[in-house]
């Protein structure tokens, strides 16, 4: 053990943490890896063994600390741009052909939609506006 520098042993931890990092997808991996990184260039400097655990421990817990709140934090933020047919409900649409609890056809964001409305016994004729409360499958649901 005397003839390989405790650098390539720090090395070694880190790469060996970076297997279950790949596996598990638990970023606490990556957070220790990084941490046997900065022992590894303390070993490489010339420093002791007590300061490699040291710095192998204080960067390790600080990265959890500081990196594990603030990923959780934007893990349970909503998208500020939302997209797809979520960016569909809420908007206007110009009907293009009589729409009631049967069906119709509306025009919505520059497309032509199959459309119903959520009020079976309601009906919209051509060129009103209406608007566009949910979306199920390829139908537009309309009040």
């Amino acid at each position: 053990m005397n003839d390989i520098d405790a650098w390539v042993w720090w090395l070694v931890c880190a790469a060996a943490l970076g297997i279950p990092l790949v596996v598990t997808a638990m970023p606490e991996f990556a957070m220790l890896a990084a941490g046997a990184l900065a022992a590894a260039g303390v070993a490489g400097s010339g420093g002791g063994g007590i300061l490699q655990v040291l710095v192998f421990a204080g960067v390790s817990v600080a990265l959890i600390a500081v990196v594990r709140p603030i990923a959780n934090r934007h893990r349970h933020q909503r998208p500020q741009h939302v997209t797809g047919i979520d960016a569909l409900k809420g908007r206007q649409a110009v009907v293009l052909e009589r729409v009631d609890g049967s069906g119709g056809r509306i025009k919505l964001a520059g497309e032509v939609w199959s459309a119903r409305a959520l009020d079976g016994g309601r009906a919209y004729d051509a060129g009103q506006q209406v608007d566009v409360v949910d979306i199920e499958g390829a139908t537009a649901i309309v009040i």
